[in-house]
This record gives structure tokens, sequence and C-alpha cells, in this order.
């Protein structure tokens, strides 16, 4: 007798990211509730399983769910705000001063709410976000049906969200105790940058990530300038202030990380930090191309994030993945370098394993969460397919995205979000428009 199970989804093509560099055709995973009980060869799928639901997508490449390590997802609603501008005058004259007139929960809540619409229509189902109002983020990504690593975010600066550091940490902590049975949520402490937070408030994040057992997740290197600053400052450049201060573990997570020496390199591997890599965000702002190359030869994991939508302005891992690869590349004149898989890897894997996910997302593999993003490759542009993985990194992009699937559970079918009302969406974005800038320049 078959074995009955909620879902059985036969794909044309399918790269499970483990084992690595493996493209399987005609093969199938089964799902029972929300996760993964094997992946085989269709034939033997329908000897083995009575499947409620079959979905078949015979003209599709099935990857796992992409993982978008680093946004800011409530700003999506300050996206194009001071386009085409370096990024400290970006901060300094028109972003932060936008948010401390306009950040509120509801803000966080709606702009969040946008981003999951655009991020799940793209085939991303989990982010790692770092905003203020960490509760009214995390309750827009449940309503969304989305996965969601909460940042606990820390500066040393007042804001309408909270008065010091330790009001921020003792919010945010609040927010994790209320929220942390939630299957779909995780959560890190986001210290926002060592320009941004002094010793004695790193030395209580350091200490809260040990007993809580949480990432840490920050800004590190996006400018020269703020390694001038440091120097000026502390005496040192910031990786290493960070590393006397106990930071460097493979609980760090740290963002953008573009302006790295040899040494900061061989210190990131050395203690298993991952790092966010950024490379629309960090070309939009001209801070400069990330040594990933580098990097990965020296073993340190990376995943990609986009940014928030206001230094992107796409939250779009399809887009970061090929623009990844082709960086690499041309900073390193070798053409070889982070090839197709080990692209696609960084945006699901090495994602999930940054933020201590990876025995539960970032890969097709038996007992994991079936969260999943099906391809459609049958259309213009996409022929003819030689090799799948080659194709989803440089030719596909998050348009041909069908369907997408968290814990098993559908939210984007034949292209059309479930659970959102877009229509609405759009016009929630055009109120909160009128507020930050009434006049349409």
């Amino acid at each position: 007798m078959n074995t009955p199970i909620d879902l059985l989804i036969e794909s044309r093509w399918m790269i499970p990211v483990e084992p690595a560099n493996v493209v399987l055709e005609n093969h199938a995973v089964a799902i029972d509730k929300g996760r993964v009980v094997a992946v085989l060869q269709q034939n033997e799928a329908h000897a083995r399983f009575s499947p409620r639901q079959v979905k078949q997508l015979a003209n599709h490449i099935l990857i796992p769910g992409l993982v978008n390590l680093h946004t800011h997802a409530a700003m999506t609603l300050l996206r194009g705000l001071g386009d085409d501008l370096p990024l400290m005058e970006w901060l300094q004259n028109h972003i932060w001063p936008a948010e401390a007139k306009h950040v509120s929960a509801q803000f966080v809540h709606d702009g969040t709410l946008l981003a999951c619409a655009e991020m799940l229509r793209g085939g991303i189902t989990c982010f790692n976000d770092m905003y203020f109002y960490p509760k009214a983020a995390a309750k827009a990504a449940l309503a969304c049906g989305m996965r969601a690593a909460i940042g606990l975010v820390t500066v040393d600066f007042p804001t309408p969200y909270a008065a010091d550091a330790d009001d921020y940490l003792a919010k945010g902590l609040a927010a994790r105790d209320e929220l942390r049975d939630e299957p779909l949520l995780s959560f890190c402490l986001a210290p926002h940058a060592p320009y941004t937070v002094n010793d004695r408030n790193f030395a209580r994040v350091l200490t809260l990530a040990e007993q809580c057992e949480l990432p840490i997740h920050l800004h590190l290197h996006e400018t020269k300038q703020e390694i001038e600053d440091s120097l000026e400052r502390f005496g040192v450049r910031p990786i290493e202030r960070l590393h006397r201060l106990g930071l460097l573990s493979p609980g760090l997570i740290g963002v953008h990380a573009i302006h790295l020496n040899a040494d900061e390199i061989a210190l990131l591997a050395e203690h298993g930090c991952s790092i966010a890599h950024c490379p629309s965000s960090n070309l939009k702002l001209a801070s400069g191309i990330a040594p990933i190359t580098d990097m990965v030869k020296q073993g340190i994991n990376v995943g990609l994030g986009t940014d928030g939508a206001a230094s992107n302005n796409r939250l779009d891992i399809f887009q970061e993945m090929r623009l990844a690869a082709l960086l690499a590349k041309g900073s390193s004149g070798q053409a070889e370098a982070v090839g197709a898989h080990q692209a696609l890897r960084m945006a699901t894997l090495g994602g999930a394993q940054a933020l201590g996910l990876d025995a539960q997302i970032g890969s097709i593999c038996i007992g994991k969460a079936a969260d999943l993003c099906a391809v459609n490759v049958n259309a213009i542009g996409l022929t003819p397919c030689y090799n799948a993985a080659s194709l989803l990194v440089y030719s596909a992009g998050r348009e041909h995205v069908t369907d997408v699937w968290v814990a098993g559970q559908i939210r984007v079918a034949d292209g059309h979000r479930l659970e959102t009302n877009e229509i609405e969406l759009i016009k929630l974005a055009a109120l909160w428009q009128n507020q930050v800038c009434p006049r349409n320049v």
C-alpha cells in the first residue's frame, strides 16, 4: 500500500543544492506535514506515495526557496528616496531625517507587508531583517506566511522607537519572548554598525548573543570612510576592533565587507564568520566591490542580500545571484570564479547557514522544511537549456517564478500571490508616499 502524503511536486529539473553541483532530471519531491520526506525519480514516487495533491512542473526548474540574508524590509516605503548619492550623504540628509519623522510601528508593518509581497513573488522564502519595531515586522511576515529572521536592532542614538541602547535591546528581547514559539520566525541581534555602536553596547550585545544563542548581524567595512573614522576614533580598523571585543565567531554575519585586506579575510575565515554580500547596493552607493573570490577561497561562508529597497532598489535575489557571479569573475580575472552552482548556494544554503537555519532550510533534503521555488524556463530568452544551473543564474529572473511554497504551504501559485491583495498594497504605498514626500518630484 502506498504511503499517503500531502503533496508531490514533479519537475523537469531540480537543483537540490545538497549534494553540491547536482542537477536532477524528471524527479519529484514528496512533502508531508510541511517537510520533505523523499526526493526520487517520478516513476518511483508514483509507486511509493499516494499524494493528496500533485503539482506537475513540466517546463520548470525546482530550487530551494531563496534566502535574503540582509534587508531592511520596511524601507520599501522609502524606495527611490535620495537616489544617486554617496552613502553618508544619503543617510544623513535623506534617510535618517525621513525615518525620524515617519517611522512608526504602522510604517514598519505596512512597509514589511509590501516587501514580503515583492520577495515572495520573486522566490524569496526567508529574509533576515534589520530595522526598528521588530514586532511589527514579524507580524507582517507572519501575515504573509513568510519565514523571517527578525533583527533586534540597536544603535547609540535615540529614535522614535527607543531612547538608548538598553531600551532598544529591552524592546527587542520582549518582542522575541512574545514571538519565539512562531515556527516561521527566528531572531538575530542587530547592532547597526561599528560606527554607531560603542564598546559598552557591543559588550552587552555579545553577552546577550551568548546567553540567548542568537547570531549577530551588522554592517561591516562598507565604506573607506568607515575604516578611516575607526582608525581615528579607536586606533584600529573595525574588524580588528570587533576581534578585540570578542565578536568574531561563527555567529557573526558581516554585511557588505567590501574593504578588506588579506589579514582581515584570514581572520574572518579563522573565526568562521559569514558574509552577507549585497552587490547591487554596493554598486549603487559606490561603496565598492567586495572581494568575494578571495573570501570563498579562504572558506568563508557567503550569502546574498538585497539590502533595503531604498538602496538597491529591488528586493530581487535573482539579480544578486547573477551580479555576484559576474562581479567575482570581472574583479578577479578568473572566468571560473563563483560558478552558477556556487551562486545558487549563496542564495540559498549560504544564507541559511549564516542564520543557523541550515538544518531546516536552504536545500531540498529529506527532513528539511519544504521551502521551494519553481521557475518556468519555457520562455523566449530562456531556451534552449543546455545547463539548468547556468540558465537559472545567468538567464532567468524573478519574473519567471511561478510557484513558491513555505513549509509546504503554497504562497505563490501560477504567478499570483495568494494571501495579499496587491491593489490594496499599492494604494497603501501611495498613502505613505504622500506623507513622506507630498509632491511627486
